[in-house]
């Protein structure tokens, strides 16, 4: 039977949501660009957990606020250099008119559907606010049609020879109304805008990158020369997803039946392993971090179950082990006079060959709240209090605050070490005179001096995608992976409810990373409430990679939508394009109708 060939271009449906309760799909999320796909006829599919891909930014008030906004009636469409641009009608956070937008429609820039550059606002010459809107570049005139409609229900047209110069869209014309093709889709809460044809390398990736991979074949070598148990112990077997990518698997063979003394050639059987990791490991404990040190595991989380008043640790010989290990207390509200609460966000870093524990704490009140580091004592263990530092407040590197007491507040700090430098990079918020919302900054840091900054503090990223300001405007809880030559620095925003989200920014390792050109901002999460069935609010998660050198993601979520925080486990897979996936659920990462493998081992003796 000859194989259908694959045609050269996929459908791709652009669409937005109907908003559903306010802590499951906000107007935030669902005024907001969606992708689907299909090929050969059949239905289309939602990528991302049918959540959103493209979000308008917020603009900046003369306070230096955000205003939130969000965008609906997308429309999209090749450039005439076969990339892709978006318009849309922006709005406010909850989808009202957009003042600041009247007469105008929001661009955008993509060359892949992935990553996206907001252009700004086309003055489409109009007094009335745009209420729908579509764009074509046409061939015959070389260049762009705009077709809108205004809230007075008039239709009109611009044509535009450059879509960048957002001041020359020409004098609108009166036109015909225009309607877009319907389209049928099961999608949930759909409000479907258009299809455009795809072509097929661009889709494949769109596809691999907003599809969660699930394993599909196990590869072991069909014979293995070995002389020992141990000569198969260090064999591993290959995990092929559906996106062509690969992870390397342990195996626990049953070498009973083979004679090590006695040359021959032996069948024999074994099961890839894979560690299970039930939801949560630890209640009531949010912002975990798990470290190895000296031989031995460590595992550190705020505690919600005594409202923020003490850091604990466990230990154990293993990650698995973590979860069964006894607490320690290392730290609460009444050793020193200068922490008094809020004990947040500890994380275990080692910075030249020391051990320290970065947290955030409060002298008294909520806006008091700053930054601190520990240092365990040479040769303590990270478990008995008394061999931790008195915690000390970081500062700038004149030795100044890193933040006015009372007015702005720091914490989730955490540290970057790439290319011999030292980096930390944390959260700040402003209260007074303003709530400008959590900002996340990065510095140089003093590696003798951990808890001193070696630079001025520069700007990160800011809450500025409705999926970041959603309840409350945060970005927060940052930290690196770093994998092949790329810096991969995940952070948390929204409120710490159900809304609660990953987000990503990443970096050449070898690039300036003061220079906040460096970074690329994604412009949707990683992690939601979407990604995973039953649980909520992920985020604010940190790294380890165990000694098969397999990195997991340790996170917290919420069981239920109203439950309290736990902490959760789950291995990060490199999808394609080398991008992490924090999403791939036990059952995607093996399948168990596959986990069963055998081989022929060849022992030979002189």
């Amino acid at each position: 039977m000859i194989p259908k060939k694959k045609s050269e271009f996929i459908e791709v449906l652009c669409y937005t949501r109907i908003p559903q309760e306010d802590r499951i799909y906000a107007p935030r999320l669902a005024f907001s660009m969606h992708l689907a796909y299909r090929e050969d006829g059949k239905p289309f599919q939602a990528l991302n957990h049918n959540s959103g891909v493209l979000f308008a930014k917020a603009t900046q008030n003369e306070n230096g606020t955000l205003r939130a906004k969000s965008l609906k009636n997308p429309y999209l469409f090749r450039m005439a250099d076969g990339t892709f641009g978006v318009v849309a009608v922006r709005t406010e956070a909850d989808g009202q008119q957009d003042e600041e937008s009247r007469g105008a429609v929001l661009f955008f820039t993509s060359e892949d559907l992935l990553q996206y550059q907001e252009i700004g606002l086309i003055d489409l010459q109009s007094d009335a606010h745009v209420s729908d809107v579509a764009c074509e570049y046409d061939e015959s005139s070389q260049a762009y049609v705009i077709r809108w409609s205004n809230e007075n229900g008039g239709h009109y047209r611009n044509r535009v020879q450059d879509l960048f110069d957002l001041t020359c869209a020409g004098v609108p014309e009166t036109a015909e109304a225009f309607t877009l093709e319907a389209v049928s889709a099961d999608i949930e809460g759909m409000q479907h805008r258009n299809v455009i044809r795809v072509p097929r390398e661009t889709a494949d990736r769109l596809i691999g990158r907003l599809t969660v991979p699930e394993n599909v074949a196990i590869k072991v070598p069909d014979r293995i020369a070995a002389n020992s148990a141990e000569d198969l112990k260090t064999l591993k077997a290959t995990a092929v997803y559906s996106d062509g990518t690969t992870a390397p698997k342990s195996v626990d063979w049953d070498t009973a039946a083979v004679r090590w003394d006695q040359a021959g050639t032996y069948r024999v059987n074994g099961t890839v392993r894979q560690e299970h990791y039930a939801f949560p490991i630890a209640a009531n404990r949010a912002d975990p971090c798990i470290a190895k040190w000296n031989g031995k595991y460590y595992f550190i989380a705020t505690n919600d179950a005594d409202g923020n008043q003490t850091l604990s640790i466990r230990e154990a010989d293993t990650i698995s082990g973590l979860i069964q290990a006894s607490e320690s207390l290392i730290l609460d509200t009444k050793t020193y006079d200068h922490i008094k609460g809020l004990l947040w966000a500890p994380e275990l870093h080692i910075i030249g060959g020391e051990l320290y524990i970065f947290h955030a704490a409060t002298t008294g009140e909520f806006f008091y709240e700053e930054c601190h580091v520990m240092k365990l004592r040479e040769g303590g263990d990270p478990a008995c209090a008394a061999d931790w530092s008195m915690p000390r407040r970081v500062v700038k590197r004149d030795g100044t605050d890193l933040c006015e007491a009372g007015k702005v507040i720091s914490l989730d700090m955490t540290v970057i070490q790439v290319n011999g430098e030292c980096y930390a990079a944390w959260s700040e918020r402003q209260f007074v005179p303003v709530d400008l919302g959590a900002w996340i900054y990065i510095a140089k840091l003093d590696p003798k001096e951990p808890w001193r900054l070696a630079s001025d503090p520069v700007l990160l990223t800011r809450p500025d995608f409705g999926w970041a300001n959603n309840h409350t405007f945060v970005d927060e809880g940052p930290f690196a992976l770093i994998r092949d030559g790329r810096i991969f620095l995940t952070f948390s925003s929204a409120a710490i409810d159900a809304t609660y989200c990953v987000g990503l920014l990443t970096a050449d390792a070898n690039a300036d990373l003061l220079n906040p050109g460096s970074w690329t901002k994604g412009n949707y999460p990683l992690l939601t409430s979407r990604s995973v069935p039953g649980e909520y609010g992920p985020g604010h998660n940190s790294y380890v990679t165990d000694d098969e050198g397999v990195t997991w993601n340790v996170y917290h979520a919420r069981p239920g939508v109203e439950e309290p925080r736990g902490s959760g486990i789950r291995r990060v897979h490199f999808g394609m394009d080398g991008y992490p996936v924090l999403d791939l659920t036990e059952e995607r990462d093996l399948n168990p109708a596959l986990a069963e493998v055998s081989i022929e081992v060849i022992v030979k003796r002189d």
